[in-house]
């Protein structure tokens, strides 16, 4: 958020008015890293949970969509910020508040990478055997879909993966707003749901949609993608804050097209959707009954496109996180210093990396036996832990290190960026604890 500029210098190095002299012009010209992200962060299962809300509620939570945008354009703004000002990526800021947040990235990004990478697969191949229902398994196509995402990150580079996302979104967004057309939304109740209101039984579905517009981890990756871009100062803070903004914007469209779906296609007829990523296979046959089999498959294309893209995106970012992750622990048991990591994430060179690939390698093949079991409840447990304290742990620790002297004066949060990082923060962490109590 812009509030963060500071009208007074710090210590950590240029003044505003000369870091303002030399900044980079913000131009449509230099997108991609917030539309990578919107491609990563909303996935199939965020699709789902917009559709029930708008078939329970209709429009009267539009509000809360718009909200969680905010929500997370303001941490992604401060996880790309960091890295700009800074010029050291999350994770070195991480480690710079203890001991305590290396253990829990190192178990986090293990355990969650082995069971996300089956539900990744599993929700890529769904939409396929409904469009090829006489073909082969589920199984099949999930393991090849993990396998092509594999090879997709493992031989490109940034510049290439990004172009492919900015294809996924196109589709996504095409799709999505064809069928919200397609179904003739009220524009009169619909902005009547711009009003704040909290219909009985809707609080925990309110915060979840307020929480769940666009990404998890992915929100701590697109700092990285930003560094990726080569964005590597402060210079670009205001080229990094457009394309922020794009991300979210586009990510609240998709979210306000799932609710006009839900509300003009299920709220007025009853219809009630499976949960999970097959009720988006529910309303590709509701869509077909109602519209057609053109329709219903254009649906399933871009419910595709959903799946493949996060997969995609997570088996990129994640990587990338997890590759500084051990190049840092590298560097401080080898002593030396820890100057020109971004530089290196800049230069392709954590992509080339052991453990990037090694960290490939654990998202696709380890979770392969997953399609064939059923989730042991003990993992499913510290999986869904890890995952709802994520979230309260990015949003608080992004509060300390920029209100802290690592970062540079003149770029620590101002106001109205505490506040809304405070709100986020709070917000997960209710989410956090009612998650952690529906599984148990």
């Amino acid at each position: 958020m812009s509030d963060s500029v500071q009208a007074s210098g710090g210590s950590g190095g240029v003044t505003p008015e000369l870091a303002d002299s030399t900044m980079r012009k913000a131009s449509w010209k230099y997108i991609g890293p917030g539309i990578v992200v919107a491609a990563t962060g909303v996935g199939a299962g965020d699709l789902v949970a917009t559709l029930i809300a708008g078939s329970q509620f209709g429009y009267t939570l539009l509000w809360a969509a718009i909200i969680g945008c905010l929500v997370k354009i303001s941490l992604a703004e401060a996880t790309g910020r960091w890295h700009l000002a800074t010029g050291k990526t999350l994770f070195e800021g991480w480690r710079s508040l203890g001991q305590w947040t290396t253990v829990y990235f190192a178990v986090y990004v293990v355990v969650w990478g082995f069971v996300y990478g089956a539900t990744a697969m599993s929700s890529s191949a769904l939409p396929i055997v409904a469009l090829f229902p006489e073909g082969p398994s589920l199984k099949f196509w999930a393991i090849l879909c993990g396998v092509v995402g594999l090879a997709f990150v493992w031989f490109n580079r940034y510049a290439v993966f990004e172009k492919f996302m900015t294809v996924v979104i196109g589709m996504k967004f095409l799709v999505v707003v064809y069928v919200a057309v397609r179904v003739a939304p009220d524009l009169g109740n619909a902005l009547k749901g711009l009003v704040p209101t909290l219909p009985d039984g809707s609080l925990f579905y309110t915060l979840g949609l307020i929480g769940g517009v666009g990404g998890t981890i992915t929100m701590a990756a697109y700092g990285y993608w930003v560094n990726s871009k080569g964005w590597t100062n402060a210079s670009w803070m205001k080229v990094m804050r457009l394309d922020n903004r794009v991300a979210y914007i586009t990510t609240g469209i998709f979210v306000v097209a799932m609710l006009i779906i839900g509300a003009e296609l299920l709220h007025s007829s009853g219809i009630a959707l499976a949960k999970g990523d097959k009720g988006l296979i529910d309303l590709g046959t509701v869509l077909e009954d109602k519209f057609g089999a053109v329709t219903a498959k254009l649906f399933l294309i871009g419910f595709f496109a959903t799946s493949f893209g996060a997969l995609v995106g997570v088996w990129h970012g994640v990587s990338l996180m997890f590759a500084d992750f051990v190049e840092r622990l590298q560097r401080e048991r080898r002593g030396s210093g820890q100057d020109g990591m971004v530089e290196e994430v800049a230069a392709g060179k954590r992509e080339k990396s052991l453990p990037f690939r090694a960290y490939l390698l654990w998202l696709t093949f380890p979770p392969i036996g997953l399609l064939f079991l059923d989730q042991p409840f003990g993992l499913v447990v510290v999986y869904g832990v890890l995952g709802a304290f994520f979230m309260p742990f990015l949003a608080l620790t992004l509060m300390w290190l920029l209100n802290s002297d690592r970062t540079p004066g003149q770029w620590r949060n101002g106001w109205l960026s505490n506040v809304m990082l405070a709100l986020g923060g709070l917000l997960f962490v209710v989410l956090c604890v009612k998650q952690v109590i529906d599984l148990f």
